[in-house]
Order: structure tokens, then C-alpha cells, then sequence
């Protein structure tokens, strides 16, 4: 088949190469022209992306992969679109949907009769008929669930692992019309060879993804708050998370100073946005925007006032080996810490200083460096490898993420702060 995938992110893309794969004729279609030739070329934008460059180099060999800025012809052209543009949220937790609807517009100025649209991008309950529906059908002159077919199949991937996790998961599909959503499951069986779980309507199928991400989101709340309950106690959370996840119905995650990522952080807000009760969500997204000051807290009861300290936070990206800062917990770290007019510098060996100075952050540029304390966000390899007596003077260690060995550190004299811990 002749694929349209609008939108070349760390998610599109890989899907597009994924369909090129199986066998698909692939046009990408991005508005960023330099991204756009250099996937014509032999570029790969995301190189920590397990497989990625292979599977693109392959597609281009084949001839069955082409990027473009030209949305409205490859669209044209294609007999099935999958639009995959990221939905961010404001400073309100209120969704920004000016790409989104961008490319909706663009889709509809292309879309021909018999075309096959689905939406892959989490939203709001309701976004596919409620919004895009109507602009599509406006731009286009045609009928969703007449003269074209309408669907929703949330991603369900994990960025460094999107080829593995397309054939992991089940594809969730839930169309406009009972036809379309057999449609779809008929495409995504062929063009990823996944299992496809349909569902009864798009409502459904969108309503499933935010229920799977703020599942996550309020079961890292709970470890969080554990957290806070074994402190008061004197004991180790992580003995006791362990403990309890031996019996088989217990599965808590582990606490954290925050969490990020473009998924979990966000998602449950379009969950808050729609009809219903949202008590629970509300509050796990409170306690889980509360742990970056919670844990500097903890640092300056260990050290005292943080006023012209120099501490270095490791870690940009939000979770370890995987360059991505969308909602990094750094960045509340950082305010927590500016906030006690601490001398604060970041450091990410997969960042360069332009990129973390771009965020409104402080890069460190010799490492390691003396500082009198040092706040551990995202554990990557070179840290590990490292270790933490590098950093001369370093008297204090807050561990965000419980992932280094406490006695390895207090064997050097420096003081170890877990969470929970």
C-alpha cells in the first residue's frame, strides 16, 4: 500500500520505517525541510533509536521510504494516513493543539475518497470526532464513515525501543464506523504484523491510552508517597517495595524526584480535561510535580542554607541513555534549587552546552568538577562508569532515583540521601 505518516518525531519516524519493513510504500511528511533532506539522504535524527538506522537505510535502498514537506501531495497520493504530531500542554495543563490542527488542515486539503485517516497522537477523549472530524470533512468536501474512514490507534512505545514495541504491544484500534476500525485492524495487522485489539469506537480507543498513562502516573504517585511515609519512619522504601511486589498482585513502581517524558506527565491532564471524576489523577499529578522541591528540601535539611553552594545535577534527559528532556524532573529540580539562590549547574553527556543553555539552564562544562554537592536526576552509563568520588569536595549525594549503591558512596565519606530512603 501507498502509506502517508504525517509527522517524523521519535515516534513517526520509527513508524514509518517500521511500515517500510513489512513492505509499505512510505512517504514521511514533516514542515521541517533540514529534517526532511536528511532523511533523504543517510540521515538518522535519532541514533540512540535501537534499529532505527538500519531499518531507514533499508526502506531508502528498497525505494520504499521518500520524507517530504509536501503533506497535501503525499496525502493525495496515499491510500492510508497516519498522523503522529506530538500534543504538548501550556503552563495550565491546557492542551496546545496548533500543530495538530495544522496538519489536520493539511490532510484534509489532500485527502481523496476511499482514504484510510487514523490518528495515532493521545488526546482528549472526544479530539477525533469532536475536532478533527469536522475539519477534515470541512477541507476535504467529503464524509468521514462515507466517502472516507476515520480512526484512532493510540502509540503504546517507548522511545529507544519504538521497533521492538510496535510488535510487542497490541495495536488498539477504534474507528468512526465499525468498518473503519475493521479497516484498520486489517492494515496494522499487515503493515507492522502486530496482534490488534479492536475496541468499540474511537472514544474508547483514546480513553484506553489515557487510562494506561495515568495508571503509571498514579502508581509512581503512590511509591512517591511511601516515600515520604518511610522517611518519617526511618525506613528503606525500596526494602519495602521489594518486599511487597513478591506477592504477586503488589506491582509498585519505584519513587523519584519527578517524572518526565512527554507521556505521563501530560496525559492525565487530557484525562482531567473531559468529563468525570479526576480526584484521583489530580492528586497523583500533585504529588509527582511535588518531589523535585520535596527532595531539595531534603538536601538543604542535610546541608544546611544552599545559598552560593555550587551543586551539579546529572542528568538532563528525563529517564537514563535516551536524549530526550520533554518535562525533564531537572528542571524542577533546578527552580527548587534557584529558588535557595544555589549556585546550580546541569550536566548530560547526550546535550550538548548550547542545548541545556537553550532550556534556560546553566551548563557544567569541565566534568567532573568540584562542587559541594551533586543531585543524580538520570543515572546514564557514563555515570556509572564514572562513579561519584570524581567530583572533588563533593560532601553530599542525593540519589533521585535511588540507583547507586548507598554503601559504595558512604565508603568515600560522602553523605547519601535517597528518596524514601
Amino acid at each position: 500500500m501507498n502509506v502517508c505518516v504525517v509527522g517524523l518525531g521519535k515516534v513517526g519516524l520509527p513508524l514509518a520505517a517500521a511500515f517500510a519493513q513489512q513492505g509499505e510504500r512510505v512517504t514521511g511528511c514533516d514542515i521541517n525541510a533540514a529534517l526532511v533532506d536528511d532523511l533523504n539522504g543517510e540521515g538518522c535524527p535519532f541514533p540512540n533509536e535501537e534499529g532505527l538506522a538500519g531499518a531507514l537505510a533499508e526502506g531508502r535502498k528498497a525505494g520504499r521510504f521518500l520524507a517530504t514537506t509536501d503533506t497535501k501531495a503525499a496525502v493525495a497520493a496515499a491510500e492510508v494516513v497516519v498522523i503522529i504530531v506530538p500534543l504538548l500542554i501550556d503552563e495550565e495543563h491546557r492542551p496546545i493543539y496548533r500543530a495538530l490542527d495544522a496538519a489536520t488542515e493539511a490532510v484534509g486539503d489532500g485527502l481523496r475518497p476511499g482514504t484510510l485517516v487514523i490518528y495515532e497522537t493521545s488526546l482528549p477523549v472526544g479530539t477525533t470526532r469532536g475536532r478533527f472530524r469536522p475539519e477534515l470533512e470541512r477541507r476535504s468536501g467529503l464524509s468521514a464513515g462515507k466517502d472516507f474512514d476515520l480512526v484512532y490507534s493510540p502509540e503504546r512505545v517507548y522511545s529507544g525501543r519504538v521497533l521492538v514495541d510496535l510488535k510487542r504491544y497490541p495495536k488498539v484500534v477504534g474507528g468512526m464506523t465499525p468498518a473503519a476500525g475493521e479497516r484498520a485492524a486489517a492494515f496494522y495487522r499487515q503493515a507492522l504484523g502486530a496482534e490488534v485489539r479492536a475496541v468499540r469506537d474511537a472514544e474508547t480507543a483514546e480513553f484506553s491510552k489515557l487510562a494506561e498513562t495515568t495508571y503509571r502516573d498514579l502508581n509512581i504517585a503512590f511509591a512517591n508517597e511511601l516515600a515520604l511515609t518511610a522517611d518519617a519512619l526511618g525506613v528503606d522504601v525500596t526494602e519495602v517495595i521489594a518486599a511487597a511486589n513478591s506477592q504477586p498482585f503488589s506491582h509498585i513502581h519505584q519513587p523519584g524526584v519527578g517524572v518526565g517524558g512527554h507521556c505521563i506527565p501530560v496525559y492525565p491532564h487530557f484525562l482531567m480535561a473531559g468529563e468525570g471524576s479526576h480526584r484521583l489523577a489530580g492528586a497523583g499529578r500533585v504529588i509527582n510535580d511535588g518531589m523535585a522541591e520535596y527532595a531539595i528540601a531534603r538536601l538543604e535539611g542535610a546541608m544546611g542554607p544552599l545559598a552560593g553552594r555550587t551543586i551539579i545535577v546529572l542528568g538532563l534527559a528525563y529517564r537514563p541513555d535516551v536524549k530526550e528532556a520533554a518535562y525533564s524532573s531537572t528542571l524542577g529540580l533546578v527552580r527548587a534549587l534557584e529558588s535557595r539562590r544555589a549556585d546550580v549547574r546541569v550536566h548530560d553527556p547526550l546535550f550538548s552546552a548550547e542545548e541545556i543553555a537553550a532550556l534556560g539552564l546553566t551548563p557544567q562544562g569541565e566534568f567532573p568538577a568540584p562542587c559541594d554537592a551533586v543531585v543524580v536526576q538520570a543515572l546514564h552509563r557514563q555515570y556509572r562508569d564514572m562513579g561519584i568520588g570524581a567530583f572533588q569536595g563533593c560532601g553530599v549525594v542525593l540519589d533521585g532515583r535511588n540507583a547507586l549503591p548507598r554503601e559504595e558512596v558512604e565508603r568515600l565519606g560522602v553523605r547519601y540521601l535517597g528518596i524514601g530512603r
